[in-house]
């Protein structure tokens, strides 16, 4: 059964950060118009009746031409909405559509949450583990330490992401043993109980000798961060010598193209006409529904950074399975997916796998598959 809520932005009620400043935007300069009418927004998230956020699910309001897509987070805005009572109804291919009636204020951004009923059978999930991460490159050494949960005190880049601090001293002033210790101009930080500074290295190289401007640095571009709070925890090569670290260490690795996900378009948004043409079938419409070739070892790789985190995570890919079991290219899309690099070792993978092909009527046919992913690669 379809589960769908609505209600209007009231105190501490919750409107995705992203979404809310779009709505401020679009009502900055007041109501729209539609054909005369006073407009306003709806924002809001669609999940699958598990709770998992759906990605690329149609959401529109009947009777007008307003629709808009979730994103990758399942979130959507959709401005220039009538006021008045409307109907909201969302759509997804393998899912059963939902609506919503919404009465809809003037110049107001209306929140609401649909749940839609899962329609197909999923396969079973293609458990993924790391036993062979091999960490290479400039953060090998961060990831072994991250993994192992050495001496020092992590923070990770979800959590920088998550807290999203202003500047660097108020996302380390949170850490245990850490405390600020305010100057002329600037605000420093102190391990513990000492009052000098520690010293501060940035991919490996030293900042300064004196005391290093942190708040320099965008929180936003860090990969991670390492703390250690005397001189003999920190490894080796980043201690100097023992006067110099005894006021701890500091180490920051920042973010680029080696751990970045790469931003592609969703290949599969066509895929409804398809299924509407009887060109491409979906499970509950053939004899025999497409699996993976069991005889045929799927690799995919368990994202470094994610698997020295010990973070678990589920994907849920969409593709299209030709009749000699291969993915059709340009067919590639996710349904659901609990992190973009978990999203990214899918769809390299799901490139050379080999299926089975369905077959409808004695003869192999097109389906369009959903493949479930987990990422579990801890006891």
């Amino acid at each position: 059964m379809s589960h769908c809520v609505a209600g209007s932005r009231k105190p501490g009620s919750r409107v995705p950060t992203r979404l809310l400043a779009l709505a401020i935007l679009a009502m900055a300069a007041g109501p729209l118009s539609l054909a005369g009418q006073a407009t306003a927004s709806i924002a809001g998230m669609v999940t699958a009746d598990n709770g998992i956020a759906l990605i690329g699910a149609d959401v529109g309001v009947s009777g007008t031409q307003l629709r808009v897509i979730t994103d990758d987070r399942g979130e959507f805005l959709l401005p220039g909405v009538p006021s008045g009572r409307i109907e909201l109804t969302a759509r997804r291919l393998g899912f059963r559509p939902a609506s919503i009636r919404v009465n809809v204020a003037p110049a107001q951004t209306q929140t609401v949450t649909l749940s839609l009923e899962i329609s197909v059978t999923e396969l079973v999930p293609v458990l993924v583990r790391g036993q062979q991460v091999k960490y290479t490159g400039r953060l090998a050494g961060y990831y072994q330490r991250l993994e192992r949960g050495t001496a020092g005190v992590f923070v990770t880049r979800d959590q920088i992401d998550r807290e999203n601090p202003r500047n660097l001293t108020q996302l380390l002033q949170r850490v245990p043993g850490v405390r600020l210790q305010r100057r002329a101009g600037a605000t420093g930080v102190r391990m513990r109980d000492r009052t000098c500074w520690p010293l501060v290295w940035l991919d490996g190289n030293a900042l300064s000798s004196g005391e290093a401007d942190i708040d320099g640095i965008l929180p936003s571009s860090l990969e991670g961060i390492e703390l250690y709070m005397g001189s003999t925890s920190a490894p080796a090569q980043f201690s100097w010598t023992r006067n110099m670290s005894s006021c701890g260490t500091i180490l920051l690795w920042s973010r680029g193209s080696d751990n970045i996900p790469r931003r592609w378009a969703n290949e599969s948004a066509g895929l409804d006409s398809l299924v509407a043409s009887l060109a491409v079938f979906t499970a509950d419409a053939v004899d025999r529904t497409a699996v993976l070739d069991s005889g045929v070892p799927l690799v995919i790789p368990y994202p470094p950074s994610l698997y020295a985190s010990h973070m678990r995570g589920t994907v849920i890919a969409e593709f299209v399975v030709d009749t000699v079991g291969r993915v059709e290219p340009g067919t590639f899309g996710i349904v659901a997916s609990s992190h973009p690099l978990f999203t990214e070792a899918v769809r390299q993978g799901v490139k050379v796998a080999n299926f089975k092909p369905a077959i409808r009527g004695g003869k192999p046919v097109r389906q369009v598959v959903h493949q479930p992913f987990e990422f579990t690669a801890f006891k």
